[in-house]
């Protein structure tokens, strides 16, 4: 690295754009993680749907999360959103068990949007983007952005608030449906703002990050710092003694 304050220059646009790709597929989880997102709530709605049994549509979104995470377990797989699913579903299925209302399987997962939308606002305005927080040790890059990289941390910014407009632009729509709708009609709906927000709010995370500076490699720079303590070591003791 040819400064500890100032990231490299050397890195192409292309290979910028290839590194924050592969970040962003790992800290999102790709495909199979959308599906993961979506498959459990497409059942719970769709066996409501055909018929209007809360128990057996309850049990059938909690036994696929499962099944789901058994799979990733089997092919040694990273189970981290999988289990965020089932924690998910079983929320919502004790929220819809408890009150008997069949709406109230969506409830945790709305709430859920609505804090994590009003966090990427709040931590933004603090000088801290939550976006920065979750992708900055998938870069190894951890909170370098926040002193040494101010380009990078500006683009952080303006990905935190695209992720909290986006998020709380979906609430806007969907807790009035909660109050007005019946269960199919905001299962429906749901669903059908399952992927393309996400899309939407990663797309412009991409554009924006591959525009900023590179990442500095926190990690790089603390082996580098830990070679060059260790050849200063062997240096003494070849030295001569006095």
């Amino acid at each position: 690295m040819t400064s500890l304050d100032k990231p490299t220059e050397e890195t192409s646009a292309d290979d910028a754009r290839a590194v924050t790709e592969a970040a962003l597929f790992e800290a999102f989880g790709g495909v199979r993680g959308m599906v993961e997102t979506v498959v459990p709530g497409l059942l719970f709605v769709t066996i409501y749907t055909i018929n209007k049994d809360l128990h057996l549509s309850a049990i059938a979104a909690l036994a696929v999360s499962l099944v789901l995470v058994v799979v990733r377990l089997v092919r040694k797989d990273t189970v981290k959103h999988a289990f965020s699913g089932v924690f998910g579903v079983a929320f919502g299925v004790v929220f819809a068990m408890m009150t008997g209302n069949a709406k109230d399987f969506y409830l945790p997962g709305m709430l859920y949007t609505l804090g994590l939308g009003l966090a990427y606002i709040v931590t933004t305005l603090c000088g801290v983007p939550l976006i920065g927080l979750i992708l900055g040790p998938v870069f190894k890059e951890n909170l370098s952005w926040r002193t040494r990289n101010p380009g990078r941390k500006k683009a952080y910014a303006k990905a935190s608030y695209a992720w909290g407009a986006i998020l709380l632009a979906k609430c806007a729509i969907l807790f009035p449906l909660y109050w007005w709708a019946d269960t199919t009609q905001l299962g429906w709906v749901l669903i059908a703002l399952k992927i393309p927000p996400f899309l939407l709010a990663v797309w412009l995370t991409w554009v924006f990050l591959a525009k900023a500076p590179a990442p500095i490699d926190v990690f790089a720079e603390m082996e580098a710092e830990e070679k060059a303590a260790q050849e200063r070591e062997r240096e003494a003791a070849a030295r001569p003694a006095e």
